[in-house]
């Protein structure tokens, strides 16, 4: 039988496990690890952000995001309009050239930007997140704004990030 942790200590151990991490943890994986319910996690995750620790909730599950410098990649932000029907065609044209889909941005007319974390970096995560999006029914943001949105993207190298834009272009999907 495991030692029942404080909340500290276990808020601590979740900052450890996250950061350890390269790949999403899910609330349930971290209930389980805390032996604690999933809500006690979204309770302590939120506690931590308000601590200022740098987690982001992404559909695949909590990312600690390293900052420590020694990922120099080169981000860009790119203004796109498609409909529902086009979202895995245009994060596939993303992931194809090397580049993470960050996150999304809408400007909603009451609550302004609305974003949400994607890290989205291989056919398989687009796969996973469109499939999410199906199997909920769940609207994408875009459908709030007639398909108009902003990603950031992430890549280890400017070109990278060129080519992904270009083929976007050609594609349709950016807005100029």
């Amino acid at each position: 039988m495991r030692k029942k942790l404080t909340g500290k200590e276990r808020r601590e151990s979740l900052v450890t496990w996250l950061n350890d991490s390269s790949i999403p943890l899910t609330g349930t994986d971290l209930a389980e690890k805390a032996n604690v319910s999933r809500q006690v996690i979204v309770q302590d995750i939120s506690l931590l952000k308000a601590q200022n620790h740098p987690i982001i909730a992404t559909s695949n599950g909590y990312l600690y995001m390293k900052t420590d410098g020694a990922n120099e990649d080169y981000r860009r932000v790119i203004a796109c309009k498609h409909d529902r029907n086009e979202t895995k065609e245009e994060l596939y044209t993303i992931v194809d050239f090397g580049a993470t889909v960050e996150n999304v941005v809408i400007e909603h007319p009451i609550y302004g930007d609305l974003k949400a974390s994607l890290m989205i970096s291989s056919r398989a995560d687009v796969d996973q997140f469109v499939n999410k999006i199906e199997d909920k029914n769940a609207p994408y943001l875009l459908e709030l704004t007639n398909g108009v949105h902003n990603h950031t993207i992430v890549a280890s190298e400017e070109r990278k990030l060129d080519q992904a834009c270009e083929a976007l272009k050609e594609k349709g999907f950016v807005v100029e």
